[in-house]
C-alpha cells in the first residue's frame, strides 16, 4: 500500500519533510478494524509531531502520522462485534499507533463511529478529533448537564479553529449554554456567528469586550489556543466554582493558587487518553462518535469543513501542514483520496 511519512523532522518546505513509500497492508486481530481510507483531515497535533518526532535523528523507517479519517471496513479482528466488512466509518485514531496518512490503517473498533450518512466523505473526515475533543471537554471534564446548566456561559478561546468550530455548535445546540467565542478578523467573526455563537468578542480586548456584553465573568472557559498566555486572565474571568478546561498545555508550571479562593476546577482534556491507556471506558469514544453522527444526520450539527485538497499526495499533505502551521485557518482542511 502507499503511505506518506517522514524520517526526519524537517521544515515543511524541505523536499523530504514528507516522503511517499510502499509498505505492507497490515492484518487486523483482536478488536482491530482494517480500514481502507477515503479521506483524512489535518490537525495541529499532526504538524507538532512531525516537527518533534525525529529531531536530530534519522529514523530507520518512515513514521506515518495522521489522526482523522473516514473509510470502509475491509477486514476485522476476531473480537470485533460493533462493525462488519463494508461499513463506512470515521475516527480520530490512536496516538501510539501508525496513523491515517496511508491507504489502509488498523484502528480499534472501540474508538470508531459510523460515518454520518448525510455527509460526504470530506465533510465527515473533518470531524472526529475535534468533535471528540469538544464533547469530552464539555460532558466528560466539566460534566455539563443540559437539564440543570442550561443558559450558563461558556467562553471558547479560538472559536474559528477546528475544535472551536464544533465546540460552539455542541455547547449551543446540545448543552444549551450561552456561547461566547473569541475571534478578531471579519471572516472569523462571521464564521463563529454562523455556527451559533451568542456573542463574539475580540481576544485582544477580551476583558473589556466581555464587560460590554454584560458577561464580565463566565461559568466555563474552554482553552483551545494558548493556556499559558491566557492563564492569569482566565483566573480573573472565571466565576466562583467555575471550570476551566484546556487542550493546549503549558511550557511552564501553572500557578494553581490563582484559582483557590474561587474554588475553581481546572481540567486537562487529551482526546488520546482513552486509547493511549486502554481505559475501561475506551468504548465511550465509539458512543460519542455515533451520537455526533446522529446529530449531524438530524441537522442539529454541521460539518466544519472549509478546504478540500483532492488527491493523496505529498504535495497536498505538505500544503495542509503549511496551512495548519500558519495559525490562520478557519474550520478544517481535508485531503480527499
Amino acid at each position: 500500500m502507499k503511505a506518506i511519512g517522514f524520517k526526519e523532522s524537517l521544515p515543511i518546505t524541505e523536499e523530504n519533510s514528507f516522503i511517499a513509500f510502499e509498505t505492507e497492508i497490515p492484518t487486523p486481530s483482536g478488536h482491530d478494524l482494517l480500514v481502507k481510507i477515503s479521506a483524512i483531515s489535518v490537525n495541529p497535533v499532526d504538524f507538532k509531531i512531525r516537527q518533534n518526532a525525529a529531531k536530530d535523528t534519522v529514523l530507520d523507517e518512515p513514521k506515518i502520522i495522521g489522526w482523522d479519517a473516514v473509510g470502509v471496513v475491509e477486514a476485522v479482528g476476531e473480537q470485533v462485534s460493533r462493525f462488519q466488512v463494508g461499513d463506512e466509518v470515521y475516527y480520530a485514531g490512536d496516538l501510539t499507533r501508525s496513523g491515517s496518512n496511508a491507504e489502509y490503517q488498523l484502528v480499534d473498533e472501540r474508538i470508531v463511529g459510523r460515518k454520518p450518512t448525510s455527509l460526504t466523505l470530506a465533510e465527515a473526515a473533518a470531524l472526529p478529533l475535534t468533535a471528540l475533543t469538544a464533547w469530552e471537554s464539555l460532558f466528560d471534564r466539566i460534566k455539563v448537564n443540559p437539564a440543570t446548566d442550561k443558559g450558563k456561559t461558556v467562553l471558547i478561546l479560538a472559536g474559528a479553529g477546528g475544535v472551536g468550530s464544533i465546540a460552539i455548535q455542541i455547547a449551543k445546540k446540545v448543552a444549551g449554554l450561552t456561547v461566547i467565542a473569541t475571534a478578531s478578523r471579519p471572516e472569523t467573526i462571521a464564521w463563529c456567528e454562523a455556527l451559533g455563537a451568542d456573542f463574539v468578542v475580540n481576544h485582544r480586548n477580551l476583558k473589556a469586550d466581555l464587560e460590554t456584553i454584560g458577561h464580565g465573568q463566565v461559568d466555563y472557559i474552554l482553552d483551545f489556543v494558548d493556556l499559558e498566555g491566557y492563564w492569569d486572565l482566565a483566573a480573573e474571568l472565571i466565576k466562583p466554582q467555575g471550570h476551566i478546561v484546556s487542550i493546549t498545555g503549558s511550557g511552564t508550571p501553572l500557578n494553581l493558587d490563582v484559582l483557590k479562593t474561587k474554588s475553581v476546577t481546572f481540567s486537562w482534556e487529551f482526546m488520546y487518553t482513552r486509547s493511549m491507556y486502554s481505559t475501561p471506558d475506551m468504548d465511550r469514544q465509539h458512543q460519542i462518535l455515533n451520537e455526533v453522527a446522529d446529530l449531524l444526520d438530524a441537522g442539529t450539527l454541521k460539518t466544519t469543513l472549509t478546504t478540500v485538497l483532492e488527491g493523496f499526495t505529498v504535495a497536498n499533505l505538505k500544503k495542509a501542514h503549511q496551512m495548519q502551521e500558519s495559525g490562520t485557518t478557519i474550520g478544517k482542511t481535508v485531503v480527499l483520496y
